[in-house]
């Protein structure tokens, strides 16, 4: 019976990481899914969306840790991540959406150290503010991470109900935008051949600019749990957590929004399951990193596609 509880405790848990990285894995899929640019900033517009919320608290509500405060959080990381998104489109991006390949790719590496030594350099500087230098504690709010929860013998954190619930809440909102919208049948014609799209009237540029935000609300919203779920942030947490969100969109089909969701839950499970139960020294959570990226490897080699299938556009 206790190994039993102990298998289900680990699940929770899984399931839990596995939240945090589909939601960031499907803000990469957005975008990509419009314009075939794998952002590799994308991390840093996560932890952009944690500090937002942070800068916030300490700004307005220090030491305040009641409920209604949590939604002003919210709002301040959905803000603070789309305008970077926004921006880095924008100004790095755009200006090479006809360029080969490889440039928008480099400039996605170079917009991500920037983002983390500008926070390093600046976040600091502001009065008032620690030092972003070293990790920050992340206000754990009332209710959200009280008690955990005892359901038939398995602890459930309250961060990991909200993180959960905030993956199925978008992951809905998702599909009725993109099917049932103007907008999101306009960002299916541009993800198809954004030159037809613009012929028929679509405002192409718009419709990116959108997919950023869309990239950037999830992203502020996987930050905000994260800080939940670990206490702390720092400027550097969008680099390595990005990379696994990155794959988790190759594990479940690049492009595939669905399979972003499922591969990142499949991702949390194998990354706290190997650690968890691999016996002696490759067992542990310090090789929780080598199995998360030895299953991307796997899927590159036996299942390129991914687990649901990548989403393949062929343009005239």
């Amino acid at each position: 019976m206790q190994a039993v509880e102990q298998l289900l405790q680990q699940l929770v848990n899984g399931l839990s990481l596995g939240a945090l990285y589909a939601l960031i894995a499907v803000g990469y899929t957005v975008v990509y899914g419009i314009i075939q640019l794998i952002n590799f900033a994308h991390g840093e517009v996560f932890m952009i969306g944690a500090f937002s919320s942070l800068t916030v608290w300490l700004a307005l509500f220090k030491d305040n840790t009641a409920l209604w405060v949590f939604p002003f959080m919210i709002l301040a990381a959905i803000g603070g991540s789309m305008g970077v998104a926004v921006l880095m489109e924008r100004v790095a991006y755009r200006p090479l959406r006809n360029a080969p390949r490889l440039a928008p790719l480099i400039t996605a590496i170079g917009v991500s150290v920037f983002l983390q030594e500008a926070v390093r350099l600046f976040y600091g500087d502001i009065p008032g503010f620690p030092d972003a230098t070293q990790a920050l504690p992340f206000p754990q709010i009332d209710v959200v991470t009280g008690t955990p929860i005892n359901v038939a013998g398995v602890l459930v954190q309250r961060s990991s109900i909200f993180t959960l619930s905030a993956l199925v809440i978008c992951t809905i909102f998702l599909y009725y935008f993109i099917n049932r919208t103007k907008t999101g049948r306009a960002m299916q014609a541009v993800s198809q051949d954004p030159d037809t799209a613009r012929l028929m009237g679509i405002n192409v540029d718009r419709i990116i600019v959108i997919a950023f935000m869309l990239g950037g609300g999830l992203a502020a919203i996987a930050g905000i749990a994260h800080g939940l779920i670990n206490t702390n942030i720092d400027f550097r947490m969008g680099f390595l957590a990005g990379l696994k969100a990155f794959t988790a969109a190759v594990l479940g089909g690049i492009g595939n929004i669905y399979g972003a969701v499922v591969g990142g839950l499949v991702l949390g499970l194998v990354e706290t399951m190997a650690t968890q139960y691999i016996p002696g020294r490759f067992g542990g959570s310090a090789w929780k990193d080598v199995w998360a990226f030895a299953i991307l490897i796997l899927v590159l080699v036996f299942r390129p596609q991914g687990l649901l299938g990548a989403r393949v556009v062929d343009r005239a």
